[in-house]
């Protein structure tokens, strides 16, 4: 790999006078910063962005922290703040939570570290003060904050959709998973889907589940079965434990759609992919990640933003879990 002291011998100048060119410092003739960049370009020398960052007191790299990227949906979202930022020549600290905040912390002082001039967190806990004493600005990413910028879908109206669906649709014993009591986007699910149900006097049960993984996913699922095994419609925390209520149905021998319909939530590529195709409310996970990606370069570059909350709609996605209606 190329230095810059390689750039400098090849151009036949100093390295400071590279360094000039590089970071736009001081004058060069113009001939000089020519045979400088093709140097740079002969060489294919990449410098180094923590290092100019530290010589410049800015930097173009960015802090990106998600909780699970088992989960299909978070890199939806991944991919969405990567195109932005790159857009915007910013470039990508990625880490990955497992949803243990003594890691999340840690990777917050990585980004510290490495001179991020912003980060983007799909945290489960914004009001932490890890992130109030953050000098750098910050935008919640599928989840919300009282304080600071956030990017969310409507997740209420997302349950109050699964719900008008699941009962337009015939079931009239209906489950639905809580999902984790700490991740609020999941309890504004919730609470938008017993909205729905309680209105209508329907009969339903409540399962609760810890957390998003796999893991979970196919344990809840077996104790869904186990506790109310006559219930005729599910409405899943996500797609993830969607799937898992599926295969366990399938296993029992629940026909589905017609003893048993479920709805899932967020739309992953694997909804459509296994069988039946997974019925499910949709979030525009790769709009959210460009538009936290937006908001953030816009508090960088002018220091404020027009719109610090930005929420998502979502709509129903009818597949062949649930029944179809006119």
């Amino acid at each position: 790999m190329a230095t810059i002291k390689d750039v400098a011998n090849h151009a036949g100048v100093s390295v400071a006078t590279v360094s000039r060119v590089i970071n736009d410092t001081g004058y060069v003739h113009e001939n000089t910063r020519q045979k400088v960049d093709e140097a740079i370009r002969q060489l294919n020398y990449s410098p180094n962005e923590v290092a100019r960052s530290l010589f410049k007191r800015k930097s173009k790299l960015i802090g990106l922290l998600l909780p699970d990227i088992t989960n299909p949906y978070f890199p939806e979202l991944a991919r969405g703040v990567e195109d932005r930022m790159q857009e915007s020549s910013y470039r990508l600290i990625f880490g990955n939570s497992d949803e243990d905040e003594h890691k999340e912390r840690d990777y917050i002082q990585t980004f510290v570290q490495n001179n991020v001039v912003g980060v983007i967190s799909s945290t489960n806990d914004p009001n932490a003060d890890t992130y109030m004493k953050l000098k750098i600005p910050v935008v919640f990413l599928d989840r919300t904050s009282n304080d600071m910028p956030s990017v969310y879908a409507d997740g209420r109206e997302g349950g109050r959709i699964a719900a008008q669906q699941i009962l337009a649709r015939g079931s009239r014993n209906v489950t639905i998973q809580q999902g984790p009591k700490h991740v609020r986007p999941a309890q504004d699910r919730y609470q938008g889907a017993l909205e729905i149900l309680e209105q209508s006097g329907t009969p339903y049960q409540v399962v609760q589940t810890s957390s998003f993984s796999y893991e979970q996913a196919g344990v809840s699922a077996k104790e869904l079965f186990q506790k109310y095994p006559d219930t005729d419609g599910v409405i899943a925390s996500n797609d993830i434990a969607a799937v898992a209520v599926l295969h366990e149905a399938l296993r029992l021998g629940r026909q589905v759609p017609d003893e048993l319909q479920i709805i899932g939530f967020d739309d992953i590529p694997l909804s459509s992919l296994v069988y039946p195709t997974l019925s499910t409310i949709h979030q525009p996970a790769y709009e959210m990640g460009r538009e936290a990606a937006g908001l953030l370069i816009e508090i960088m570059e002018n220091g404020y933003a027009l719109h610090n909350n930005i929420q998502m709609p979502v709509s129903f996605i009818q597949r062949d879990t649930t029944r179809k209606v006119d």
